[in-house]
């Protein structure tokens, strides 16, 4: 017989034990989160940290040093997914506390011994973070050139230029495309929305419902979005209508400015309209 499926609480549960490791530097507990296999891509952009030993060595990079605190403004269950909406504030050991707008995808699977994370998703901008140590001063400067050792220490080479590929991003361009698609599909022009996607790109309400152009425009008609976040080739946006709040990702494709998926994730609050 097939085991249940995760409660709510239960993955919100298991969400919820990642910030509380993080805030009494427990690394064990944070690591042991994690299944066999899972992969920490934070940020989104950068060089995914896959294996129990590598996300270790994200530990003692990133968390490790620093005090972090979670400014959650919502949590969204779809799936086997949480979607969390925050804000994140880390005070490094020079004294500067940075604070980066967020959304976080955590893709969870049901094991033996319970739920574990499998997949990490960190949408952040790494450009704007480091506009902030350089306005820091003396602190930001001094933080700077402590990150710079401890990543080739904890990382090796390989690791630090993986770190800085998150620089790399679909940038304005890209922002500017979600945008142009958000519009298009609240003014229900389903050619506009049509001419940003690639071939074969799929729209999914909430996230791995797949929905033809006019089904998904038409259920969006009362669409609005803010804190929007560039993170490698995707774009995520906070977004409502009257009966729900979630999370859009719209992902592009390689090498151009067309959209190849978009999944809301949202948690559906009755029908959506037709």
């Amino acid at each position: 017989m097939a085991e249940p499926a995760p409660t709510v609480a239960e993955l919100l549960a298991a969400v919820g034990r990642s910030p509380a490791a993080v805030a009494v530097h427990d690394r064990a507990a944070w690591v042991g989160l994690f299944s066999d296999g899972a992969r920490v891509n934070d940020p989104v952009g950068s060089r995914p940290h896959v294996g129990r030993a590598a996300i270790e060595k994200f530990y003692d990079t990133f968390i490790a040093p620093n005090t972090i605190t979670f400014h959650v403004t919502r949590d969204v269950v779809c799936g086997m997914s949480v979607v969390r909406d925050l804000e994140l504030e880390t005070r490094m050991s020079t004294g500067v506390v940075l604070t980066v707008p967020m959304h976080l995808r955590y893709d969870l699977v049901a094991e033996v011994h319970g739920v574990s994370l499998d997949r990490l998703y960190a949408h952040w901008e790494l450009p704007g973070m480091i506009g902030q140590l350089a306005r820091a001063g003396w602190r930001g400067a001094a933080a700077s050139a402590k990150l710079g050792p401890q990543l080739l220490s904890n990382q090796g080479v390989p690791g630090a230029t993986g770190f800085m590929r998150g620089l790399r991003t679909v940038g304005r361009p890209g922002r500017n495309a979600a945008i142009g698609f958000l519009v298009a599909v609240r003014r229900q022009d389903f050619a506009a929305v049509s001419a940003r996607l690639a071939r074969g790109a799929t729209l999914e309400l909430p996230a791995g419902t797949p929905l033809s152009v006019d089904d998904f425009a038409n259920a969006l008609r009362e669409l609005r979005w803010n804190k929007m976040i560039v993170a490698g080739r995707t774009v995520t946006a906070s977004v409502r209508a009257a009966s729900w709040e979630g999370v859009a990702l719209i992902e592009f494709t390689p090498r151009s400015h067309e959209i190849s998926r978009v999944r809301m994730y949202v948690e559906q609050v009755g029908p959506f309209p037709k």
